[in-house]
């Protein structure tokens, strides 16, 4: 009876370990191909239940759960990296939708620029406008792109400060069709030429008075005060040109036929200088006017520019306004005292802002 006791429970211990055989090494081939695939977490699952089958050795258990721990962590690893590059994905989409944001908004700028842009280059109207009594015209000057400086018809008579000869375009403006005469400043400032004048240290000379000839003897800050208070009559802003708006009117701007002096190749058809003038300015528009109808751009009277005086640059500018500050503001055009190399459209002089002389000007305001 013993025997067969024993017999029956060797024979079940051995039908157990067969069984138990069939969990072990099926389930870790199962973990490893899953493993391969680089399905870590079912790999990692896996090798947990292999850790469990009854006919696992504590040496197959320990490499088993090693096992596990490396999947665990691969798994996690994968996870992060699937985070982060989802992360990068949505950064980056965010990171597209932001330039596209902002390219339509560039985009919508620089329409609304150009639609800005093409109103105030629209063709205008002269204007005629009038303050205490006098009448005075303002011109249409079309915007537009011209070559400043030193440019092939002004020959050999360049100054070194014209150079280089560089682009700029400008936008449209009106200007004074003259300098700002004797009347129109004394209707709005209240003073007269030889009151002006007098002011001078020394006093100097009286070189023509009337209601038609130029207004001088006025310096930098007296003009721009002037602007301000015509701005106030008015309800326009008044200011000084630009040397670069004065430069493209007197070479005629949009219209230019490319003269060395505004209007004109030859001096005594556009200007008073002093091979024409007898020592003594003379009463505005009495000369020819220019491609756009200016007169005087060329001699007479100088006329104050709102620029400092600086260098040129060879670069390209649009609406340029000079350098931000200086020791001499510009003036330009030359006058009845000068030579005729003076009055050229290109050339360029300064003084001190407190400086009273032969300088004039004439306005311009921006629609």
């Amino acid at each position: 009876m013993m025997r067969i006791r024993f017999f029956i429970i060797v024979l079940l211990l051995a039908m157990c370990g067969g069984a138990m055989a069939q969990c072990y090494q099926p389930t870790m081939n199962a973990a490893r191909q899953e493993e391969r695939g680089g399905n870590y977490q079912r790999a990692a699952q896996l090798y947990r239940e292999a850790q469990n089958c009854f006919e696992a050795t504590a040496q197959q258990k320990t490499a088993a759960k090693k096992k596990e721990a490396e999947c665990r962590q691969r798994a996690q690893a994968a996870e992060q990296r699937k985070r982060e590059e989802e992360a990068r994905k949505a950064a980056g989409e965010r990171r597209k939708a932001e330039a596209h944001r902002q390219a339509e908004a560039a985009a919508e700028r620089k329409r609304k620029e150009e639609e800005a842009a093409a109103e105030r280059n629209r063709k205008k109207e002269n204007l005629t406008l009038t303050v205490g009594g006098v009448s005075f015209k303002m011109v249409w000057v079309e915007g537009g792109t011209f070559t400043m400086g030193c440019t092939p018809e002004q020959g050999g008579d360049c100054e070194e400060d014209e150079a280089p000869a560089h682009s700029v375009t400008l936008d449209g403006y009106y200007m004074g069709e003259t300098e700002v005469t004797q009347a129109l400043w004394t209707a709005v400032m209240g003073t007269t030429v030889r009151q002006q004048r007098d002011k001078a240290d020394p006093p100097l000379p009286l070189s023509g008075k009337g209601n038609n000839y130029p207004m001088y003897y006025v310096n930098y800050d007296e003009a721009v005060q002037f602007a301000r208070k015509l701005s106030q009559l008015t309800g326009r802003t008044f200011s000084l040109p630009t040397e670069a708006e004065w430069e493209y009117a007197a070479r005629g701007g949009s219209k230019s036929r490319g003269y060395k002096y505004a209007g004109s190749n030859g001096i005594d058809a556009v200007a008073w200088y002093d091979g024409n003038s007898g020592d003594q300015t003379y009463p505005v528009a009495q000369k020819a006017a220019n491609e756009l109808g200016l007169y005087d751009m060329s001699g007479n009277v100088w006329e104050w520019c709102s620029d400092w005086k600086g260098g040129y640059s060879s670069g390209a500018q649009r609406n340029p306004t000079g350098p931000g500050s200086g020791s001499g503001r510009v003036l330009r055009g030359g006058s009845w005292f000068n030579y005729a190399g003076y009055c050229r459209v290109s050339y360029r002089y300064r003084s001190n802002p407190a400086d009273r002389g032969y300088f004039g000007f004439r306005l311009v305001f921006r629609p």
